[in-house]
């Protein structure tokens, strides 16, 4: 009980007044130097049972917790994968209606070898839904992002420090400057490690927030994800990751309060999904070959009928609509039979869970897989059909009925009560929430936004 209260001492005193500004370079135009600012922090694959811990190692997570609001458990959209929640975070509805169910865009070669997912894909051609920073710009305010996802070549993204960064780009430009990268390190990011890369991402928002100040700031954490992965979810990994995101969180605040911008400011945190682990892959394209459905044809296989696995689901897809409608409900069938699946869904079944329809966009899938609890879907088409690995390892993508699959949620700041406890809050709740306080409208977003949290 003493720690929370001297956490909560420390994080009042951030929070209290605001500190003389310090002397930042002035912006190109576009700085929101009045009004309400929103900052959307994921740290992904946040688990909501991991708050449950008391020897969590998150001292500014939760000495914003008790400055604020929070909900017990958040349920992620499905997929529970990141793409896919990023985006129903931003826009306030889910699959069904943004059509992104992957980390990226689902390409089909017409050859007939593997599906392939597309990262690096224009906003424009993957999200197909209004976004905050759409609603924004039409009324000429502003948004900086840091590490989002389904965002490139975003036309009304103001400040943009991507996944991978860009060389020329200013938010590049200005780290470079005050040395806190070096051009060597932008040409080699992706051959740096997860800790660095969320340093530098860090850096960035700080950049973006302090120097050019937008009215929505998004920011994405990522070790926390890839150690889970390799590692197990809540495990001394997963426990390192979490407290380095909190050290991050750290910076950030400190960095706003010495700008003088806390009394503006709503911060929220949030996860994308939550994670358990496995300890059986099974590799759903593997069994398509043993039924003959994809032939080896120089050096690769090729075939009408491909899954994309993503851990606690898989999408299955059939080429030749001719083919769909005996192989859909024979696959089916099958595919029920099979070690480590829980349940095999046709695509007008999975709507109920938010996939969309076939008939509204190519990347539904014709039939939705769901693993068994301690099994996930990988890659592969020369191992067995179902592998056991030890260690367990990590991943989501599992339904959000789940209770592992669980997201957190932490609001706090300048127009957010202390003290609130949401309990249960579905993720399709945060846009429409930072839609009110920014005054802009998602008329697509449905959940209701979070009034009882704010002042």
């Amino acid at each position: 009980m003493r720690k929370i209260v001297i956490l909560a001492s420390l994080f009042a005193a951030l929070l209290a007044g605001s500190a003389p500004s310090l002397a930042h370079a002035p912006d190109d135009g576009g700085a929101a130097t009045q009004g309400p600012i929103v900052v959307l922090i994921t740290i992904d694959g946040f688990p909501a049972r991991a708050l449950r811990d008391q020897k969590l190692p998150m001292p500014t997570l939760r000495a914003l917790i008790a400055h604020g609001a929070h909900a017990d458990a958040m349920l992620p959209i499905n997929p529970a994968i990141t793409w896919p929640n990023h985006t129903a975070l931003i826009t306030g509805v889910d699959a069904s209606e943004h059509h992104v169910l992957f980390n990226g865009l689902l390409s089909f070669p017409a050859d007939g070898s593997a599906v392939q997912v597309k990262p690096w894909v224009p906003k424009d051609e993957l999200v197909h839904a209004r976004t905050l920073y759409d609603a924004l710009a039409e009324k000429g305010m502003s948004t900086g992002q840091v590490d989002w996802v389904a965002i490139y070549g975003a036309r009304n993204v103001r400040w943009s420090f991507a996944e991978v960064p860009a060389a020329d780009s200013p938010i590049t430009q200005d780290l470079i400057a005050q040395g806190l990268v070096t051009p060597h390190d932008i040409a080699t990011f992706d051959d740096s490690s997860p800790a660095w890369r969320d340093q530098l991402w860090t850096d960035a928002a700080i950049d973006i927030l302090t120097r050019h100040t937008p009215n929505l700031l998004l920011f994405h954490l990522l070790q926390t994800d890839t150690l889970q992965h390799q590692y197990g979810a809540l495990s001394p990994a997963a426990y390192a990751a979490y407290a380095y995101a909190d050290s991050c969180l750290a910076r950030l605040i400190e960095a706003a309060r010495e700008a003088g911008l806390l009394d503006r400011i709503t911060f929220i945190v949030a996860s994308d999904h939550g994670f358990t682990d496995y300890t059986h892959i099974i590799h759903a394209n593997a069994a398509l070959v043993q039924q003959g459905l994809l032939r080896m044809h120089d050096g690769r296989y090729e075939g009408n009928v491909w899954i994309q696995p993503e851990g606690g689901e898989a999408s299955l897809y059939v080429h030749a609509a001719a083919q769909r409608a005996t192989l859909v409900p024979k696959l089916k069938a099958y595919f029920e039979q099979q070690p480590g699946v829980a349940a095999v869904y046709t695509n007008e079944e999975a709507r109920k869970f938010g996939i969309p329809s076939t008939a509204s966009t190519d990347q539904a899938p014709d039939l939705y897989l769901v693993a068994k609890p301690g099994y996930a879907f990988m890659d592969g088409t020369d191992q067995p059909v179902v592998e056991k690995v030890n260690p367990a390892r990590g991943a989501h993508g599992y339904l959000n009925s789940d209770p592992d699959m669980q997201a957190l949620f932490v609001a706090s700041g300048a127009h957010v009560r202390a003290g609130v406890d949401l309990g249960t809050i579905s993720n399709l709740r945060v846009a429409p929430t930072i839609a009110r306080i920014l005054g802009v409208s998602l008329p697509a977003a449905k959940q209701p936004a979070l009034t009882d949290m704010l002042q």
